[in-house]
């Protein structure tokens, strides 16, 4: 597991999320994180430290000058051995005492003495989020190089809608283990396709095939993680946008080239995930297809573009990645599809093992090697393919 072992600080300050952290502490542990937690005064307020000491099992740490620590520098020995400081709920306050470099209580104190990372999720009233003190303090701290688990926007307990609500715990979750993932994709920007495509019939019906979208998602999430800015191209699926991915929905085949001719330029990476339609209905019906007679319809295809070997063929083309979603023959079909595209990379599975389940058994098909990857789930294999573009990419540039 990607967390396991991963030693966290969870720091809590004073806000109504706070109640969520509790499930945040639990999940951390459930992914097999050491948590130690420390609390502000006012944090205490709204969560107590025997809830989150139940949670994690470990003493909750509250007082600057607690006698427990024998030479009294708990702000420096309790984060000596932590790989992240992470700050869930971070209120406006606190983000402005991290702004200043104040360090008045024992939270503020570890988090200005640290040597490991910070991560922030912060929390507060719509009203506060969007004040420009507090977008000044925004500014410094990502400039000082502190992470951020969103907010995200919606309603807010005080009764308005906006800005400024705390990312949920799953959420926070994904940005911990985004956090540690590395950047071998700093810099990069990725354009990655995903789900399936939707070719009309009449107004109500169409064809289309079973794929779920798991794994696109899962790969622009995971180019998004080791460091990447990434567009996602996505036909019709039933699934949250990654965390800090750029998502354009579309339904047809012509729907998503025309997207991908949109975003490619000046893209460095193309991973063509989605299953795309090879054929759409050469002339839809304007309305719905009536039974008359029990006479059968007769429908009449063309061509749809294909939109990886457009991408392939350009000049100063992005480093090209196509799936093979074979039924048989994965290794032959999959060569073959790589030399036709004109690409550097295959990603190749049965398609009976993997179309919406969350996990897959790929191979990768270089022009003169092959890699098996094995079963997982699909952010893991994600994660492995998405280092070996990279690793790929770096060898050519040597």
């Amino acid at each position: 597991m990607t967390l396991k072992g991963k030693r966290i600080l969870l720091g809590i300050t004073g806000g109504i999320a706070a109640y969520k952290v509790a499930v945040l502490a639990r999940a951390l542990g459930k992914a097999g994180c050491d948590v130690r937690v420390a609390m502000t005064e006012a944090a205490m307020r709204f969560v107590t430290p025997v809830t989150l000491q139940a949670l994690t099992g470990q003493t909750v740490w509250t007082d600057l000058w607690d006698p427990r620590i024998a030479d009294n520098m708990s702000h420096i020995e309790l984060s000596r051995d932590r790989d992240l400081i992470l700050v869930a709920p971070a209120s406006a306050d606190f983000l402005a005492k991290m702004a200043l470099g104040l360090a008045d209580d024992l939270l503020s104190t570890l988090v200005l003495a640290r040597r490991c990372g910070l991560m922030v999720a912060p929390a507060m009233n719509v009203e506060m989020w969007d004040n420009p003190a507090t977008q000044r303090n925004l500014r410094t701290l990502r400039e000082d190089g502190i992470a951020f688990a969103g907010p995200a926007a919606g309603d807010q307990a005080c009764g308005e809608t906006g800005m400024g609500r705390m990312l949920e715990p799953e959420l926070i979750l994904a940005e911990v283990e985004a956090w540690f993932q590395p950047k071998v994709l700093a810099g990069k920007r990725v354009l990655v396709t995903a789900g399936p495509t939707e070719e009309a019939i009449d107004p109500v019906r169409v064809i289309t095939n079973s794929s779920s979208g798991k794994m696109g998602y899962a790969v622009a999430r995971a180019a998004h993680e080791a460091g990447a800015s990434v567009t996602l191209i996505s036909g019709p699926v039933a699934l949250a946008t990654p965390q800090g991915v750029a998502r354009v929905n579309v339904r047809s085949a012509r729907q998503m080239f025309n997207e991908v001719k949109a975003a490619v330029e000046g893209s460095d990476i193309f991973i063509g995930v989605a299953a795309v339609a090879d054929w759409r209905i050469q002339k839809p019906a304007d309305k719905k297809i009536k039974k008359i007679n029990d006479r059968l319809p007769v429908l009449k295809f063309e061509e749809n573009p294909d939109i990886l070997a457009w991408v392939a063929a350009r000049k100063n083309a992005p480093f090209c990645v196509g799936f093979a979603a074979e039924s048989e023959k994965v290794a032959a079909n999959a060569r073959a599809k790589r030399a036709k595209k004109g690409v550097p990379l295959i990603v190749a599975n049965l398609v009976q093992e993997a179309l919406g389940a969350d996990d897959n058994a790929i191979t990768l098909f270089e022009a003169r090697s092959s890699k098996v990857l094995g079963r997982g789930p699909k952010i893991e294999l994600a994660r492995k393919l998405v280092a070996h573009v990279a690793g790929m990419i770096e060898k050519a540039k040597r």
